[in-house]
């Protein structure tokens, strides 16, 4: 990378000379050649300004919907929390981590922003934005027209699983899917895997309603409904199913393998997310892999915008991709 110092040499001027037209001092008494000569030997070098940021060692609040116990459990909520702290280390900002059984906690006065990961009902998104205005949600967007957002297209997640599986030459494809809860709520959240997978399947002229299984997200859901699946439908079992996370999938394949049911020769299993385990469990999974990372990295980018003038809200999709492994043929 060059250096002002490359720059001086190159145009036959001091290192001070050139660090002054660069920044554009005014005060500076120099001729016009002389600049010129500056700004050409800056581009045949390709010299880049080292970018400042004023916000190094500020501080902003990351906001998880799980209590931390929960978030152990949740690799996916994991993962995207330590993206988010790891574009902080490399801006040199601090997040302060808080679950949402905490918030009172957060000093409005001592943070920039917040990041908020997870689902949150309009109370807590209310509760949320008095604390700060400046507000991004990752994994949800409570409302377009206000908020940031880095979300996941599921439903064009969920239509590349099913297309794959009818590219495949499988007709009968199942779903098992979980639903999530707003805390101290009862009622749970629409599911935009299963309501695409639920439409798709329709518009293909394929769907079963039998083939559906719907709980909570968890192994041992997975587990208790492909297992329910099993009994209930036996020998109609699907020839495809697709989990919507790959939690639910480590349990379906354990459900299974008990049965004596062959992965991928009678039934072919998709899970989504990629989690590391996935390529390790047997068969390994096929998935729908979620960039959970750099979900959490464009949240702290986001979140800078916005601080830096940014008026407009912005929501930002990040790209999935299917990978096929041995659970499928």
């Amino acid at each position: 990378m060059a250096t002002i110092k490359d720059i001086a040499q190159k145009a036959g001027v001091s290192p001070a000379t050139v660090s002054r037209v660069l920044n554009y001092d005014a005060s500076l008494s120099v001729a016009d050649e002389t600049k010129k000569k500056v700004f050409e030997a800056a581009e045949e070098l390709s010299y880049r300004k080292k970018a400042t940021n004023r916000y190094t060692g500020q501080k902003i609040a990351v906001v998880h919907w799980y209590t931390e116990k929960e978030e152990l459990n949740d690799l996916y909520y994991l993962s995207i929390r330590l993206g988010i702290e790891a574009r902080c280390k490399q801006l040199d900002i601090n997040p302060d981590i808080y679950f949402f059984n905490n918030i009172d906690d957060i000093d409005p006065n001592e943070i920039e922003g917040i990041i908020a990961v997870g689902k949150f009902s309009d109370q807590q998104v209310r509760e949320l934005t008095a604390i700060n205005p400046a507000v991004v949600f990752v994994d949800y967007s409570p409302d377009d027209d206000k908020f940031d957002a880095v979300v996941i297209d599921f439903e064009r997640a969920t239509k590349r699983v099913i297309d794959y599986f009818i590219s495949t030459g499988h007709e009968e494809i199942g779903f098992i899917g979980g639903r999530e809860i707003f805390k101290g709520e009862t009622k749970p959240l629409e599911d935009l895997r299963e309501k695409t997978f639920v439409n798709y399947m329709r518009e293909k002229n394929l769907y079963d309603e039998r083939f559906v299984y719907v709980g909570p997200f968890s192994v041992e859901d997975g587990y208790r409904l492909m297992a329910q699946a099993i009994e209930e439908l036996g020998d109609n079992l699907p020839t495809a199913i697709f989990t919507s996370s790959d939690v639910m999938a480590i349990g379906s394949l354990r459900a299974l393998h008990e049965a004596d049911i062959a992965v991928p020769e009678r039934v072919s299993v998709i899970g989504l997310n990629d989690m590391s385990i996935s390529k390790y469990v047997y068969p390994s999974l096929s998935t729908i892999k979620v960039y959970t990372e750099i979900m959490g990295e464009t949240a702290v980018d986001t979140l800078l915008e916005r601080l830096e003038g940014r008026k407009i809200a912005k929501k930002v999709f990040v790209a999935t991709k299917l990978v096929i492994r041995k659970s499928v043929k």
